[in-house]
């Protein structure tokens, strides 16, 4: 049976960090607060800055400017041994002439711990990762999900105070990354130790994380729980980057946003004679009451529990769900179809 670590969780923090390449800002003014115990996940696309935040988390990397504090001690300039921290890789890093065991003991060789009691923390940590009875198993033999699982165990035996965990799933299969996806927020909440994991998927970010930070060009542009930066976004990129967003600018007109050939419920925020907004597709419903705005299906494409449908407004050009759950008659090319906008879902956006 899994026991929960008696190791406790480690709060981060991170203030004003900068790093720059050969004179190339990567990593610009980030700040974060991590809680003990925390599943937080950094999203963002290839060279926004994600994985050298991590890196100097890390130690690997040396900041140019700002502080590392984990439980208020300043970590910074610690050597990364020193660190009570430990990373995952994507690519393992494990040893091929070590078995299953020897590779998730390998770093307890540098602890004052006894045999014995290595022994009992390396079976600890692949019972918690599934792995009991794979001790002697060459690493070589293991599927990749398997391997995945040995190199979290051999991070998870040190006992860290907050875990980094670098694209770690980025290596394998999208119907076995789904599986792990849960297999780690499971392992996490057994644990309880600090995650801190980076990712460019945002299937992963959104559904494995009690929080996340979205960084794009080197900045940290939002920090919210998944749900609110996906419902409820405050900036253009982060609407345009977290899944599909309609995103229109037009005039306030009264209380409605005027888009010419076609007008939406301007947000109650929004101050000023012009804003940007955005609507998810899931949030446009087709309805079959005449009284609303009507527009022609230019494309319908069929997704298995969805459909994909592009509407011509008039010249503007609205992206809408249909959920296949009978509810709602699925639409073909060239049909037109009466659209309707709720005022809770248009979504005001600030410049970035």
């Amino acid at each position: 049976m899994v026991r929960r670590s008696s190791v406790s969780a480690g709060h981060l923090t991170l203030k004003h960090l900068e790093k720059s390449f050969e004179g190339r800002p990567v990593v610009r003014d980030v700040s974060l607060d991590v809680a003990a115990g925390e599943f937080f996940s950094l999203l963002g696309p290839s060279g926004c800055g994600k994985t050298t935040t991590l890196r100097m988390i890390a130690g690997f990397e040396q900041p140019d400017a700002g502080t590392i504090e984990i439980d208020d001690q300043t970590v910074g300039d610690w050597p990364p041994e020193k660190r009570p921290v430990t990373t995952v890789f994507q690519n393992y890093a494990l040893f091929p002439h070590l078995d299953v065991a020897q590779n998730v003991g390998f770093g307890l060789r540098f602890t004052d711990t006894d045999r014995s009691e290595h022994r009992r923390l390396i079976g600890e940590a692949l019972d918690r990762v599934r792995l009991s009875g794979f001790e002697s198993r060459r690493v070589h033999r293991l599927s990749g999900g398997e391997q995945q699982r040995v190199a979290l165990a051999r991070a998870l035996v040190l006992r860290p105070r907050v875990l980094l965990l670098d694209e770690p799933l980025g290596a394998l299969d999208a119907q076995l990354r789904k599986q792990l996806q849960v297999e780690l927020a499971t392992i996490q909440r057994e644990v309880g130790i600090t995650f801190v994991y980076v990712t460019h998927d945002q299937e992963e970010a959104l559904t494995m994380s009690d929080r996340m930070g979205l960084m794009l060009g080197g900045s940290l542009r939002e920090v919210g729980r998944p749900r609110d930066l996906y419902d409820a976004p405050t900036s253009l990129s982060a609407a345009r980057f977290l899944g599909v967003a309609n995103v229109f600018t037009g005039p306030v007109v009264g209380s409605r946003l005027d888009l010419g050939s076609w007008s939406v419920p301007a947000p109650a925020t929004v101050g000023g004679t012009e804003a940007t907004v955005m609507i998810r597709p899931e949030r446009i419903r087709l309805v079959a009451d005449t009284a609303t705005a009507s527009g022609r299906v230019v494309m319908a494409q069929f997704a298995g529990t969805s459909q994909h449908v592009t509407i011509d407004m008039g010249g503007i050009e609205v992206r809408a769900l249909v959920s296949n759950d009978g509810r709602q008659e699925f639409v073909s090319p060239g049909q037109v179809v009466n659209v309707e906008v709720d005022a809770r879902d248009v979504i005001a956006l600030s410049a970035d």
